[in-house]
């Protein structure tokens, strides 16, 4: 395994200490090894998970698919540019239902991308083509 050090700001470091110290990791390094996977998987597909008990610590921090959509933001973040894409290639076969169960079991009704894929499908079924 590599060794690398990294300068955090001393801010940073006492909320890493704190969440050390409330227990939510065991230690500074399970917080660091876990932040740079959990990174990682947001912004690489390919990416495949090394550290030990990633699951398990994802699964107590209740991590789920939206909170990822909601770190990455609307703003060209992966998980939302990938619903733009399902969406759109639904729309552009017909298949509006199938877009509609898409959007439905990835967000809630009042969610801004939501708003936005709904707008979006919408495009597809005023479309005469």
């Amino acid at each position: 395994m590599a060794k690398d050090t990294v300068r955090y700001p001393d801010e940073v470091v006492d909320a890493i200490d704190e969440l050390v110290d409330d227990g939510m990791f065991e230690s500074k390094s399970e917080f660091y090894r876990f932040s740079a996977e959990y990174v990682l998987t947001l912004i690489r597909d390919d990416h495949e998970v090394e550290t030990f008990n990633f699951d398990e610590i994802k699964s107590e921090l209740d991590i789920t698919e939206e909170d990822h959509a909601k770190a990455l933001g609307t703003d060209g973040g992966t998980f939302f540019l990938d619903a733009v894409i399902t969406v759109r290639k639904h729309g552009l076969r017909g298949d509006y239902e199938a877009a509609e169960r898409y959007i439905d079991t990835h967000y809630e009704s009042t969610d801004q991308e939501c708003i936005i894929l709904e707008e979006l499908l919408g495009t597809y079924r005023s479309d005469p083509n």
